[in-house]
């Protein structure tokens, strides 16, 4: 595990070690967990971690197969085993409970941290989450494995595209990167895993029974999911949905302040202090 100074952690869990972590904000203040969505990073979440840290822990995991993480063959990326990773990850660190953000795909793996570990997550915030496979409608962009990873930065825009829909935001070089760094395997794998959670059984119908405290934001200008899906949460007793106007799939992207003051406004209310 690979702490903000840099240095490697070797204690633990074996492929919680091949995760890398970062950390920023007070060591004694709640907990808050954010992971990302699919063929991205912890660096997705650059604009909002210095709006947060004024009153959390913020913790940050690249998930096995992205960002700076190990990227092995050999390994399962369905959600189930990348939520039992982060788990490991967290209880490396001591954090005994935590309040969980999950954007797009990463709203998944949240969901099933919380379901595998409900005495972890204290409250769970889904960013941009779709609720299920009805609700997709982003255009399938094909990628061959002969393309693999000379794609130019033009096609790699085109295969992120709907991630964004603010007008005139480019996607900054670093998240091209961090999709050129994954290996075809790593990166179809997560994609599969993520599809066949969703197909199981929609997120509403895993989290109503858990009674974990839920936060869903939706950008109105989603081009990944659909925007209205974001009622299917109401299945969930006690959501609260939140749409931000003029915002598309990534808000902590397109609208940092915006989604800081709405995750905060739930989080500090449901987050607890690291064990």
């Amino acid at each position: 595990m690979t702490l903000p100074d840099g240095k490697p952690h070797a204690h633990g869990d074996a492929e919680a070690a091949n995760l890398h972590v970062c950390q920023d904000g007070p060591g004694d203040a709640p907990a808050l967990l954010l992971i990302h969505g699919s063929a991205s990073s912890t660096r997705s979440w650059d604009p909002l971690v210095p709006l947060l840290t004024g009153s959390h822990r913020v913790i940050r995991i690249d998930l096995l197969g992205h960002g700076r993480s190990a990227k092995p063959e050999d390994r399962g990326y369905t959600v189930p085993d990348q939520a039992r990773r982060v788990g490991a990850a967290l209880d490396r660190l001591g954090v005994g409970h935590a309040a969980v953000v999950g954007h797009s795909s990463g709203g998944a793996v949240a969901t099933a941290l919380a379901e595998r570990r409900p005495g972890l997550v204290t409250a769970l915030a889904l960013i941009g989450t779709g609720p299920g496979m009805d609700a997709s409608i982003a255009p399938q962009v094909a990628i061959e494995p002969s393309q693999w990873p000379h794609l130019t930065d033009e096609q790699l825009r085109l295969f992120a595209g709907s991630g964004f829909s603010r007008p005139g935001y480019e996607i900054p070089q670093e998240f091209l990167d961090d999709v050129r760094a994954m290996t075809f395997h790593t990166l179809t794998a997560s994609m599969r895993g993520t599809l066949a959670y969703l197909r199981e059984r929609p997120l509403p119908d895993r989290l109503a029974p858990l009674g974990t405290p839920l936060l869903v934001i939706f950008g109105e200008e989603d081009r990944r999911w659909r925007p209205s899906s974001a009622a299917d949460y109401r299945a969930v007793p006690g959501a609260r949905i939140e749409m931000l106007p003029g915002v598309g799939h990534s808000p902590m992207l397109e609208a940092p302040p915006l989604t800081a003051a709405t995750l905060l406004d739930f989080t500090t209310t449901h987050a607890a202090r690291t064990d």
